[in-house]
């Protein structure tokens, strides 16, 4: 059975609303965590084997390119936290019509930014 609706496969001109968009980025930040876990990680393990390997994660911390990805990591961590918060509260029944989630949405968005800029400030 073929469907006669019209199919758009062009995603540059898919207008999201903000309760996807808000969702899309709790996703990727939750994988950019778990990803960002597995270098950090590496470098822990590389700063506490020696004298030498402390010498050289600190080394590669304080050049441009480590300050990004750091604060990357952090603002992936700040999104999520933020994000999660919500839906806890969306579990307690708080939130959870379609002008809430809107309105929820925006509000985790506002609150990511500016604590993303002050994680910005805060590493530079």
């Amino acid at each position: 059975m073929k469907s006669q609706r019209p199919v758009n496969l062009d995603l540059r001109t898919i207008s999201l609303p903000v309760t996807a968009v808000t969702s899309f980025l709790h996703r990727v930040s939750g994988i950019i965590l778990f990803l960002g876990i597995a270098v950090l990680l590496c470098g822990l393990s590389k700063s506490l084997g020696s004298e030498d390997g402390f010498a050289v994660v600190k080394a590669c911390l304080t050049g441009v390119f480590a300050k990004l990805v750091i604060w990357g990591l952090l603002s992936a961590l700040l999104y999520h936290m933020v994000a999660g918060i919500r839906h806890l509260l969306m579990d307690t029944g708080i939130g959870e019509s379609l002008e809430g989630g809107k309105l929820g949405s925006k509000i985790v968005i506002a609150i990511s930014v500016v604590l993303i800029v002050l994680a910005g400030v805060w590493i530079w």
